[in-house]
């Protein structure tokens, strides 16, 4: 039998499982993915990723400008609707692109919103962390793990056998029943299951009906059947949800059945409809009690599973997977210790139950009240929480003031740690960036110029005994703030610095000068790191 070797194995070829493997391979740790499926999804599933997500995948050459280009190719214009059908004279706007709630990510982010279909959106994931040299297998299914203290033993099966891969760590990202989840005894909580549908995968020339109004995801309501329908912008592959009644059968849903669901949505009884693929998923509120269990770490679906009211389920799954990498590459490469893992449930795990805990919100708004009774209220600003969340774990060093929050306005950033680094634009020799563009790599200081020569020398210092990654940067020097608002955006005076970590959250502050900058910083890092002083 073969036996292999790999610093991370991960388990699920979706949203949450190739974002972990494309940046484990973009920072250069091997990385083994396995699928049991043959490929990446060819249904639709999710649509769209948020601009937190584009802002973790950015640093990966390429991937935002294929993401765009597909979303280029869709039509920029997201619009939801309720109505009884596709020809309804009087849908109910949701979201329009007329009034958009989101105009002011602009100001906040670089980062656009991305509207493709999960099955395009893998597409290009797949093919980046194959071209950084991540090792995925598909056709293949993990039999069994085993775990101790020097790491993990995976029993793999694919058509031509069995084979045994040795890793220090696993991403068990292995979708929402997850077997992983299950044999390690990690516990659920929720609301569990709450309906199941079919997802019918057609073709059918929907111009007349689509071009027209250019509404991209309908929640259709009607004497057949609830469900939903997401459009391209005509000719083409579209997809149609149908909710099961309780105690339908699957097998209901012959491919006859499939063609006359389809003509009811667009209200043509003779429309051309080949149906191409379809499935049947859960939507269910699911969430993992922990995040870790040993060596192995859960993401996406695995982790947290919620309806799809909201549009999140995606993003938080790509989140998960760009943040497990960031964590593991550190300690892998020795910049870290081993503990500094625990980090990634203390902070995934709040936000993933506070997005899980929204999308039921909302769905419970589209209930009749008698059936949303112990359903959460929904957030009071939505959008806001959309690039708002912070963080809490050992992996912050929070300021004496923090109140603890995990979610706060975006639109008034004010830099405190915990908080995503604000957005500022400057200019780099010429070119205007984002200081969202200088995150990814490893550590990045940012200095205010009256203190950036002693902050600068510190950072070499400390970068030199602790073996960090860390880049020094002194903006209004290298880099000119072309807005004038570094200061007020960041909360720093003259003299002061801030730390920002790889996922580009602040870590850490310095409001001004500091008597000793290099022992501030290396104590500062150390405890940030789990690298206790050797004296």
């Amino acid at each position: 039998m073969k036996h292999e070797r790999v610093p991370v194995l991960v388990v699920g070829g979706g949203y949450a499982g190739l974002s972990a493997a494309a940046l484990l391979a973009w920072r250069e740790v091997p990385v083994m993915l396995v699928e049991r499926h043959a490929s990446t999804s060819i249904q639709p599933k999710a649509f769209g990723l948020g601009p937190r997500a584009v802002e973790l995948l950015r640093p990966i050459p390429g991937i935002e400008q294929e993401l765009s280009a597909i979303w280029a190719g869709i039509g920029e214009n997201m619009r939801i609707a309720i109505a009884k059908d596709l020809a309804d004279p009087e849908p109910h706007m949701i979201i329009s692109d007329e009034v958009s709630e989101m105009a002011f990510l602009a100001d906040v982010t670089p980062a656009a919103y991305v509207g493709a279909p999960q099955a395009e959106i893998e597409r290009v994931l797949r093919g980046k962390a194959e071209e950084l040299g991540a090792d995925l297998r598909f056709s293949t299914e993990l039999v069994s793990l085993e775990q101790d203290g020097d790491g993990v033993t995976a029993r793999l099966r694919t058509p031509e056998g069995e084979s045994v891969v040795r890793a220090d760590y696993v991403v068990a990202a292995d979708g929402y029943r997850s077997p992983l989840r299950r044999s390690l005894g990690v516990l659920t909580s929720g609301k569990g299951e709450l309906g199941r549908t079919c997802s019918i995968m057609f073709d059918a020339d929907l111009s007349g009906l689509v071009r027209e109004r250019e509404v991209t995801l309908w929640y259709l309501r009607n004497d057949v059947f609830t469900g939903v329908i997401l459009t391209g912008t005509g000719v083409g592959a579209h997809v149609l949800g149908v909710n099961l009644a309780e105690g339908e059968s699957e097998a209901a849903f012959t491919p006859e059945r499939c063609v006359e669901l389809v003509r009811v949505a667009a209200r043509r009884p003779d429309l051309d409809v080949r149906v191409l693929d379809t499935t049947t998923f859960a939507m269910a509120h699911v969430l993992a009690d922990s995040y870790r269990a040993g060596r192995v770490f859960f993401a996406g679906d695995a982790a947290h599973t919620m309806p799809p009211t909201g549009g999140q389920g995606g993003s938080t799954a790509i989140q998960d997977g760009c943040d497990i990498a960031w964590r593991l590459w550190l300690v892998l490469t020795g910049q870290a210790g081993p503990e500094f893992l625990d980090t990634y449930d203390a902070e995934r795990r709040p936000i993933g139950t506070l997005t899980a805990d929204a999308q039921l919100a909302n769905l419970g708004v589209r209930m009749p009240p008698a059936a949303r009774v112990g359903y959460p209220e929904p957030i009071e600003d939505p959008l806001g929480a959309l690039i708002g969340q912070r963080y809490h774990s050992t992996a912050i060093l929070d300021e004496p003031a923090d109140d603890g929050s995990i979610m706060e306005d975006p639109r008034v950033p004010n830099g405190r740690p915990g908080s995503r680094a604000p957005h500022v634009v400057l200019d780099w020799e010429g070119q205007r960036i984002s200081t969202a563009d200088l995150f990814g790599t490893g550590f990045v200081l940012l200095a205010d110029p009256q203190g950036g020569q002693a902050w600068t020398e510190a950072g070499r210092l400390v970068k030199e005994r602790l073996g960090v990654q860390l880049t020094r940067l002194v903006v209004d020097e290298e880099l000119k703030d072309v807005n004038g608002c570094w200061r007020e955006r960041y909360g720093v005076g003259g003299g002061g610095a801030v730390l920002v970590r790889p996922d580009g959250y602040v870590a850490w502050r310095s409001p001004g000068p500091e008597l000793d900058p290099a022992g501030t910083l290396e104590r500062v890092l150390r405890q940030l790191l789990n690298r206790p002083d050797p004296t």
